[in-house]
């Protein structure tokens, strides 16, 4: 008997141990940077891929200055949500190194520099001192003077608010020197984790690793335990980093100043400013001009594989009363706010079981409410309609390759568009942002969009099922035995508590693209000439294809007077010049270069067989297209006249050697107003991964009626494809009329 009580009371104790030991994953490991491939491009190879690239360019154009391409924004599974992603319980395919990142960069993509931004919020110290072995490794492998690529280090402040008040988005810190002795020994975090991905208790984490028999889980619980450090004193130097502790700025503003303090030269640059799974309806940039550093934030990320920022129209997602409460607006033939489409998913169930139609009058308004209240959560109102049962609500129909629920306010349009008066004397802020794209890769593909294909690989896509992590708002917890014909409140705190699950992710899934490229003039290879180029933001974006592009405002003689990205102040018209020529067509699977340096085996994994591989034809450039912006003379004047999208088309002759353009704003001294012009080169239609997003059947008085979908719920080998213009987008010229 006494064995028995003693068997019984060690079973009870060692059964929560095991759950704890297996929870903190102290049998788990800490992923490490990995080895990157030592074999050196040599200079002949890059002198023959530099040729190749401007064979067909003229030398006056490019000012002794070569077109560079490159990502700044990847991710590896360092980051934690990338961790998730790519776990087997989601379809993942397990660890992605930062050598890994370097390797793509170097041989799959070829790519001439890239950048490491894994999210601050939990990243560990390990994880940390790791990336920057990596990164020195990358560039250790390459000739420092000139060197095949430049490899750049820095991280994501990830911050993310449930309401227009407290969002301030995501912005990247890159940093010029990746390695030296002043680069700091920790990342800066935003104060609320902006993942938005919840971490499971011990014993689920337990529980997963003893039902799926998989040491990644053991490693997740390890991360989650690595990452819970505590917030470093508030006078910690920057070199002092060996303390176990996080480094939080609440702000932009916060942010900015703790780079000022550690003498760090570093650009931070915003992105997903219009991405609505993280930014709230009704979201605008106007609180962020008092705490804008224009000397560190000066590029912008209009482009990435999350989809397209820069469009403003004049549909809102959400609008104010005079008392500041929230309002469902009403749809329009172009866009379908989802507040009103989770009313009339309501109304039509009601009306459908008989109900009178004052009864599901007021249930429509009560889910329209019910659904402003939970923010971005606000699908969770309705937790048994499907994604079709959506339909396109919340999408911009006419973007080109839009992010998920468009927020046109946030728009990277409606940010140049938006001004103030901050001081006494009448001076005015305003944001003059160059324009950058970037893949936002999280399984460490810099550049993964040089070709159209890999929907499960070159994007945040997956084919096929994939389970979900249980919680409050999982769909496998809602038992369904008949519609709901009620909304249900869910409030912010809910929304928080809900984690990856207040994610629309089954529709946001036909929103994911291959991803955009950065392109710098530039006058060499090296860090410095890059590093010089992104401050002088004489640089473009690309939604991909590696389009040669030029945009300069000209004098009365015809001479360059000012390049993409700068500012000048003129009472004269201005005159500008553009010159765009086409993408290289690409050959199927490798070079010899990527071959010889990975090996079969690997290169099937990490560049699923396919890499860069340019023909000697170039695609066509159809047009070029021109936008006026016109700042903002007063806080809060009507965006919609100012941002003039196209302000000018030109339809180009059907040319391989590119397409040109000489124009002048004969309106400028009759408008007396300052102004940013940019151009679009438009690329012949390409078939492309996610082209189509969510297709609509239309019918006859133009209202969507179902959808045709693919993403993520895509078949094992099919990526998607739809014809599609890829283009580039300069850096705006900004022309002021008076000195501001």
């Amino acid at each position: 008997m006494k064995n028995v009580i003693l068997i019984t009371v060690l079973t009870l104790i060692s059964i929560p141990a095991i759950i704890i030991w297996l929870g903190l994953g102290m049998h788990g490991k800490l992923d490490t940077a990995g080895q990157v491939e030592d074999i050196v491009v040599e200079n002949y190879v890059l002198a023959q891929r530099q040729r190749k690239q401007f064979e067909d360019t003229i030398a006056a154009d490019t000012d002794a200055k070569q077109i560079l391409f490159g990502d700044l924004h990847v991710h590896t599974t360092f980051s934690y949500d990338a961790f998730i992603q790519n776990l087997p319980l989601l379809g993942g395919s397990g660890a992605h190194s930062p050598s890994d990142a370097c390797d793509f960069a170097r041989y799959c993509s070829s790519l001439d520099f890239w950048g490491s931004t894994e999210h601050a919020e939990d990243l560990t110290p390990h994880h940390w001192r790791e990336l920057r072995k990596s990164i020195k490794q990358c560039n250790a492998v390459a000739d420092p003077k000139n060197p095949d690529v430049v490899a750049f280090m820095g991280w994501e402040w990830s911050q993310a608010g449930n309401t227009p008040a407290t969002h301030y988005g995501h912005k990247n810190v890159i940093l010029k020197d990746p390695i030296g002795p002043d680069t700091p020994n920790r990342p800066i975090a935003s104060v609320r984790a902006g993942s938005g991905i919840e971490k499971p208790s011990q014993a689920m984490l337990a529980l997963l690793s003893y039902k799926e028999g998989e040491p990644r889980y053991l490693d997740w619980a390890r991360y989650i335990y690595e990452s819970a450090i505590t917030e470093c004193p508030p006078e910690l130097p920057a070199d002092v980093g060996t303390a176990d502790c996080r480094e939080y700025a609440a702000t932009p503003k916060e942010l900015f100043a703790k780079l000022d303090k550690w003498d760090q030269e570093a650009l931070v640059i915003p992105h997903g400013t219009s991405w609505g799974i993280y930014t709230p309806p009704g979201s605008n940039w106007q609180k962020q001009l008092s705490g804008h550093d224009p000397e560190r934030e000066k590029l912008i990320e209009i482009f990435s594989g999350h989809g397209n920022t820069e469009d403003y129209f004049n549909n809102a997602a959400i609008t104010f009363d005079s008392d500041g409460q929230s309002i469902c607006s009403m749809p329009t033939l172009e866009y379908t706010p989802s507040c009103y489409r989770a009313g009339q998913i309501v109304y039509n169930r009601c009306i459908s079981t008989g109900l009178k139609d004052n009864q599901c009058r007021q249930r429509e308004l009560k889910a329209q409410q019910n659904y402003l209240t939970a923010g971005n959560g606000g699908h969770l109102v309705l937790q048994d309609a499907n994604a079709d049962e959506w339909l396109e609500a919340g999408q911009c129909r006419d973007c080109f390759l839009p992010a998920f629920n468009h927020r046109p306010n946030s728009s990277t349009q409606a940010i140049l568009a938006t001004r103030d008066k901050v001081n006494s004397v009448g001076e005015r802020t305003q944001f003059k942002f160059g324009f950058i794209a970037s893949s936002d890769s999280h399984q460490a593909k810099p550049g993964s969009g040089y070709k159209e294909f890999g929907l499960g690989h070159m994007t945040e896509g997956r084919k096929g099922e994939s389970k979900n992590i249980d919680s409050p708002f999982s769909r496998q917890q809602v038992i369904v035995t008949d519609l709901a014909l009620e909304s249900t409140a869910v409030s912010l705190t809910e929304v928080d508590a809900a984690g990856v699950n207040a994610f629309e992710t089954e529709r946001v899934g036909s929103f994911f693209y291959t991803g955009g490229l950065v392109a710098v003039h530039s006058r060499g290879r090296d860090r410095d000439s890059i590093w010089q180029a992104l401050q002088d933001k004489e640089v473009y974006a690309t939604s991909g294809p590696r389009i040669l592009l030029w945009f300069n405002l000209l004098d009365k003689t015809g001479t360059n007077k000012a390049t993409m990205g700068q500012s000048v102040t003129q009472i004269e018209a201005p005159i500008f010049s553009a010159k765009a020529i086409g993408s290289f067509k690409q050959k199927p699977g490798c070079p010899a270069l990527a071959e010889n340096a990975l090996g079969e085996q690997k290169m099937a994994e990490l560049c699923i067989g396919e890499c860069y591989h340019p023909s000697s034809e170039r695609r066509i450039i159809n047009r070029l297209e021109v936008v006026r912006i016109l700042p903002q003379n007063y806080q809060n004047e009507d965006l919609a006249p100012l941002i003039q999208d196209p302000w000018l088309v030109h339809q180009c002759e059907p040319n391989a050697q590119g397409c040109n353009i000489e124009f002048s704003d004969a309106e400028y001294n009759a408008i007396a107003r300052d102004a940013a012009y940019y151009v679009r080169a438009i690329e012949e239609l390409t078939d492309t991964v996610n082209g189509a997003q969510q297709q609509c059947d239309i019918d006859s008085s133009g209202q969507c009626q179902t959808i045709i979908d693919c993403g993520q719920r895509g078949k094992a080998g099919d990526d998607c494809l739809a014809p599609v213009e890829h283009r580039a987008w300069s850096s705006p010229i900004f022309v002021d009329i008076n000195p501001s």
